[in-house]
């Protein structure tokens, strides 16, 4: 059975490195690397979870086509369970092309595909109500499900006594809190990148924006500050900042969703916030080593030793 049932976007990632800039209409560039990943926060959440040795199983939706075969063969390889992915329908699997600049930065053209036709019917129930941990993951990407659609099944996980958990990710239709705010009453934890968040509240500092969260009826408020570390707030009282590893960024493409791997791992060992804040930092150290999103990802106890945890 599950611990951890990780529901979102499924992205097909074609990542190019270095693009500094585009070439001029009608004609070509070479770059020195071209990649395909599996990509989109469910899929590299629960793919970084597995390989951190988590039950995981996700939960999504993909077409019937070569992106989609490609996105179940890599999350059945990683070890993560994939019997929650439906494959079908009139709409190819989500793709993005994505721009690694030569610091790292990355530029995205999306299609949302299949993500964008997922609805509360897709939802695999039983696999949520087996795990321990529902983790919605990049629910603006989902039009038909954001919104009422997302925060009954967070209430229904609640009431079953699930913990439940939420990542963001960039909401290009720029409609943030107004569909985001139903599904606040029902999480435990919300974590969202430090960008995000001040688009969805509309303050700039940690501790301002942590407090209309908590307000909202959230549990644990838990930022990723990038290069700065992150942050974390409590409802019961409580905040720090924990500072970054220090390593060399090859690549940040799913930086946060490794942050959200390594913040769910502590939550299923049952560590503190504090050390769950870190063993975060270091999963997303991990990930920023190797281009694509999950490609640096390490198992629990090679984290453990890079990043000297030998205490957990």
């Amino acid at each position: 059975m599950p611990q951890v049932a990780c529901l979102g976007i499924l992205v097909a990632d074609v990542v190019g490195k270095p693009i500094d800039a585009f070439p001029a209409k009608g004609t070509l560039a070479a770059v020195e690397r071209m990649e395909l990943h599996a990509g989109g926060c469910a899929a590299n959440t629960g793919i970084a979870l597995a390989r951190l040795g988590v039950d995981v199983a996700v939960l999504g939706k993909v077409g019937r086509d070569g992106f989609g075969d490609f996105l179940l063969q890599t999350i059945r390889r990683a070890g993560a369970d994939a019997q929650g992915v439906a494959q079908g329908g009139a709409e190819a699997t989500s793709a993005t092309m994505v721009a690694v600049d030569a610091a790292g930065e990355r530029t995205f053209l999306h299609y949302p595909g299949a993500n964008a036709a997922f609805t509360v019917e897709d939802v695999a129930w039983p696999l949520i109500e087996a795990a321990d941990i529902l983790h919605v993951a990049g629910p603006f990407l989902m039009p038909r499900f954001i919104g009422e659609g997302c925060a009954d099944i967070l209430r229904r996980a609640k009431g079953l006594g699930k913990i439940t958990t939420l990542d963001t990710v960039w909401d290009s239709t720029d409609r943030w809190m107004a569909v985001l705010a139903p599904s606040l009453p029902h999480l435990d934890y919300l974590l969202p990148s430090l960008e995000e968040a001040r688009r969805l509240t509309g303050w700039e500092t940690p501790s301002d924006i942590a407090q209309v969260f908590l307000d909202g009826g959230v549990g644990v408020v838990g930022l990723k500050l990038g290069e700065q570390g992150c942050y974390v707030r409590a409802a019961g009282g409580g905040e720090f900042t924990v500072p970054p590893f220090p390593v060399e960024a090859v690549d940040a493409l799913g930086a946060g969703d490794a942050w959200a791997a390594g913040f769910l791992c502590g939550l299923t060992h049952g560590w503190d916030l504090e050390r769950t804040a870190r063993f975060a930092n270091a999963v997303g150290a991990c990930a920023v080593q190797a281009l694509g999103a999950t490609t640096g990802i390490k198992s629990f106890s090679e984290t453990c030793a890079a990043f000297q945890f030998a205490d957990v």
